[in-house]
């Protein structure tokens, strides 16, 4: 593979933004027929490197080379026409029109006098979807697809062209385990037809198990590049952060508190049934299960997104209502949700802004709000979270994933909160905010608070929790303490199997 004439070069791209330099000098390759992981922190520069390459950004400095040819891109439509497809992390749907429609975006097949050929569109569409064992068809409403299939229809697009090189940014984030062992089949496919493949995860099992080489980026800067077969986890991770990580679990030395949070039969409609569960100041209690368990939907009925059929809540042993985001932000519960651009930030203002926002009516002087209040506590939470940006006049749409989501938690730790719910703490986040974020669950627990960790994650549910709640289609089947739970009997309790003691 070694001899072989790369089908992409990227040589000393330079890119800066206003006080920052995102790219320094980076230089990538990418061989016909590999997977070559591009790998880094939040904020390393790989989104910046991508997107250069996909026409969106232009480089100061620096070449592209596409199968020996230099090429100008100016749009991710130059790069789709010379063979460069972009899978992004986040969605770039058109959710009002079709799967078709939006598979074959800018290029619709056309009959006579223009005319869009139906048939052809929906015949090239479905062939498409077909290879990617998808359950529904090319005539679907994006806006009615989950985010799992969304995400398929991205994945459809890279196959409507004769790719030189594909990106997939993230591509398994939404996807159950079903629809992975699918995106891989793909990938071997276009491995097999000689397209490149770039492949951005923090995910280490993913990188380890599909790709041949790994690039690595810190700071904007190449750090090096390793054979996948010859390397292993620990040196991967000490060339992205330029240390060692430790990913033990701290075991908790204080004592717990009262119960917070008690939950006595809750349910909401088919989504879940009769759950209950309590959870201690001082404690983190985990919720593990696989795709639609019910873990998310508990989340949003406690954060009053969801209104409960039956079933009871008790804050510090007063039974409550909660029949909005008002009532549980008053009684002391916060939720960092799943997606966090659509419903954890908002993307045109500012970071100080979305940090503040739930508590802006607490920060006045007289009729205006205090920004050096606001200022203060955007400063405190960015050094405690790592939050990388060139100040808090930053727009939030501009961060990396990672320092979006610090932006979340900072948001909610802000308000000091009775119960903190975090719905997948690290999703898109790289190793080392990961180990930053899970330090930081266990020391808010160590400071009294009460914390809800759901996650997808096995490694970071086992490390960050005290009990741990296993669900399946809608039901607890069995609660674990850190003592006796095993990934063995983890799997058999969310898989259906447990044998369904009490929680």
């Amino acid at each position: 593979m070694t001899e072989q004439t790369p089908v992409l070069r990227l040589e000393n791209i330079v890119k800066t933004f206003p006080g920052v330099r995102a790219l320094d000098g980076v230089s990538f390759t990418v061989l016909p027929g590999e997977v070559h992981a591009l790998m880094g922190e939040n904020g390393a520069g790989k989104s910046t490197l991508m997107n250069v390459l996909g026409g969106i950004y232009q480089p100061d400095e620096g070449q592209i080379i596409v199968s020996e040819q230099p090429a100008v891109m100016t749009s991710p439509l130059e790069a789709k026409a010379r063979g460069i497809m972009f899978i992004h992390q986040e969605l770039s749907l058109a959710e009002e029109l079709s799967v078709a429609e939006n598979v074959y975006l800018g290029e619709l097949p056309k009959k006579r006098f223009g005319l869009v050929d139906w048939d052809t569109l929906y015949a090239r569409t479905d062939a498409i979807l077909e290879r990617l064992k998808v359950g529904f068809d090319a005539r679907t409403r994006v806006g009615d697809l989950s985010i799992a299939n969304q995400q398929m229809v991205e994945i459809a697009r890279a196959l409507t062209v004769d790719a030189k090189a594909v990106i997939f940014d993230e591509p398994t984030a939404s996807l159950t385990d079903a629809e992975k062992v699918v995106l891989f089949e793909v990938i071997a496919d276009l491995q097999r037809d000689g397209v490149g493949i770039i492949y951005i995860s923090h995910r280490m099992e993913e990188i380890f198990k599909i790709t041949d080489r790994i690039s690595v980026l810190r700071d904007g800067s190449y750090r090096g590049t390793l054979h996948t077969r010859d390397t292993d986890e620990e040196a991967v991770t000490q060339l992205m952060i330029g240390r060692k990580l430790d990913l033990s679990r701290s075991e908790s030395t204080h004592e717990l508190g009262d119960v917070a949070l008690e939950v006595r039969g809750l349910s909401c409609g088919h989504l879940f049934e009769d759950v209950s569960f309590h959870v201690r100041r001082g404690e983190v209690l985990g919720f593990y299960g696989l795709v639609g368990a019910g873990r998310t939907e508990i989340a949003e009925t406690l954060f009053g997104l969801r209104d409960p059929s039956a079933g009871t809540i008790l804050l510090d042993g007063q039974e409550i209502r909660i029949h909005s985001p008002v009532d549980a932000i008053e009684r002391g519960i916060s939720l960092v949700p799943e997606d966090r651009k659509g419903q954890g930030l908002v993307l045109g203002m500012n970071c100080r802004d979305n940090m503040t926002l739930p508590q802006v009516s607490d920060l006045t002087a007289g009729p205006f709000v205090s920004d050096g209040a606001e200022v203060a506590i955007f400063d405190q939470y960015r050094d405690k979270l790592d939050i990388r940006t060139p100040g808090w006049r930053q727009l939030v749409g501009n961060l990396s994933g990672g320092n979006q989501q610090k932006i979340v938690i900072g948001k909610w730790l802000s308000m000091h909160p009775n119960v903190l719910i975090v719905d997948e703490p690290t999703r898109g986040i790289d190793v080392g905010s990961k180990s930053e974020i899970h330090n930081l669950i266990r020391e808010l627990a160590a400071q009294g608070y009460a914390v809800i960790v759901i996650s997808s994650e096995m490694p970071e549910v086992l490390r960050v929790s005290d009990r741990i709640v296993a669900m399946y289609s809608g039901r607890v089947m069995r609660t674990f303490t850190s003592d006796d739970v095993t990934e063995d009997n983890l799997i058999q309790a969310i898989s259906g199997l447990g044998d369904g003691a009490a929680a």
